[in-house]
């Protein structure tokens, strides 16, 4: 059995679809390999059975810098983000590789399934939440939808849907009103813990997106997690959505994104120093947004998330709903969860 060990030092979301390729090494090839990683995001791969420890002086042990060069042929070609690692490790090792699923493969131990959710501890009873991320990384500025659309969703599924809004306290994520704050308050496992108790998520084109389709459901759910996402045009639809995901994309409605996605940084300048400022990463196509801008989040859109009004995102959502996928909140259920937001502004 061959020694390897898979670096990959990107954002979660990118760990997100290693661990796909992994799964689907083992899986084409029996008994042929013994795979550990080094990624930043170790939390994603506990209780994955395709790790073993691997010292990192093992002579036996081949070390390779993995990647995903098939985005190179993203906009135009019929590939999905689940098969850039799979084709870069299968043409490096020269062995077949398959896809076995559409989805990453994130591990939940029976024990963290036995455990309550970190929003039940808030609330004090077991309630359906959706999970909101209003916001992102300064690097891709440009995946940034506007806060105001957001608290228009948040408004008016009040009484029938938990919000909780998450996200990274170091990255821009402006409050909303109405929703369960947890920004900030989440380390990597928790986030994978909260998706598996999740009944649905709402987010840009981000790494909760890879997640809510990685992470299991729980028993009682539907098969797939229901997902709303904002796209935009920066990314070819197909490379991106899930076929269970509410992928709201407008490739084709702008010249800037009529074969594929742009795949521009920023929207407009945050003066970082960091090379997205310059303009050949900028969107060229920008659209000022009118009346009160949330503190922390951009005065611009591009015009592809200006495109998609909160009544597209609404209307995705309900679509769940409507097709008795899931329910909303019971009258009891939304007693508790206002008590709940309303402890949280005392």
């Amino acid at each position: 059995m061959k020694k390897l060990i898979l670096k990959n030092f990107q954002s979660p979301g990118d760990i997100v679809m290693l661990t796909a390729a992994v799964r689907d090494l083992h899986k084409s090839n029996p008994g042929k390999f013994i795979t550990d990683v080094r990624t930043p995001c170790g939390p994603l791969w506990e209780n994955s059975p395709w790790i073993t420890p691997i010292d990192d002086a093992d002579p036996e042990a081949e070390t390779i810098q993995c990647d995903y060069p098939l985005i190179h042929q993203s906009n135009t070609g019929p590939w999905h983000f689940i098969h850039g690692f799979i084709q870069f490790l299968a043409s490096h090792l020269k062995v077949p590789v398959t896809p076995s699923d559409f989805k990453g493969d994130i591990h939940i131990s029976e024990v963290e399934k036995s455990w309550i959710s970190q929003v039940q501890e808030v609330v004090g009873s077991e309630l359906p939440f959706w999970l909101i991320v209003a916001g992102g990384k300064n690097d891709f500025t440009i995946k940034w939808w506007d806060q105001e659309r957001y608290q228009q969703v948040v408004d008016h599924f009040k009484g029938k849907i938990l919000f909780v809004q998450v996200g990274a306290k170091e990255h821009a994520h402006p409050p909303l009103k109405g929703v369960l704050d947890l920004r900030g308050k989440t380390d990597l496992r928790q986030v994978v813990r909260l998706m598996y108790h999740a009944q649905g998520v709402l987010c840009p084109v981000t790494f909760f997106m890879h997640l809510a389709a990685a992470v299991p459901v729980k028993p009682g759910m539907p098969k797939s997690r229901p997902c709303v996402v904002v796209a935009g045009g920066r990314e070819p639809s197909q490379w991106e959505a899930y076929p269970q995901h509410q992928f709201i994309h407008t490739n084709g409605a702008l010249r800037c994104c009529d074969e594929g996605g742009c795949w521009k940084s920023r929207t407009a300048p945050i003066g970082d120093g960091d090379d997205k400022d310059k303009p050949e990463n900028l969107c060229i196509d920008v659209v000022e947004k009118v009346g009160k801008v949330a503190k922390g989040s951009e005065r611009f859109l591009p015009k592809c998330m200006d495109l998609i009004s909160s009544k597209q995102v609404i209307d995705r959502i309900e679509m769940y709903f409507q097709g008795g996928a899931i329910q909303y909140l019971s009258s009891d259920e939304n007693q508790v969860a206002n008590k709940a937001l309303q402890a949280q502004k005392d």
